[in-house]
């Protein structure tokens, strides 16, 4: 099984934001039912959420690296 780590953009109510936002992360369509983009959260496909989120993507990218890492430094069970 193939692990992947994504940094994933999400809303105040920790859902996921897939809409289009400005870089301020509010909605681009102020008509839309996006509340906005309010933090960061690195997801592992293996163990979900890992850590807390983030409020600026650039402090999340370092944490999904390191669980990257990790993922690749542990022997693969088979």
């Amino acid at each position: 099984m193939r692990v992947t780590v994504r940094v994933e953009p999400r809303h105040a109510d920790n859902t996921a934001c897939g809409h289009a936002v400005k870089p301020s992360g509010k909605p681009r369509d102020p008509g839309s039912a996006c509340p906005g983009r309010t933090q960061f959260a690195v997801v592992c496909s293996e163990h979900g959420d890992v850590d807390q989120p983030h409020h600026v993507r650039v402090l999340a990218e370092p944490a999904a690296t390191e669980h990257r890492q990790q993922h690749r430094a542990a022997p693969a069970t088979r």
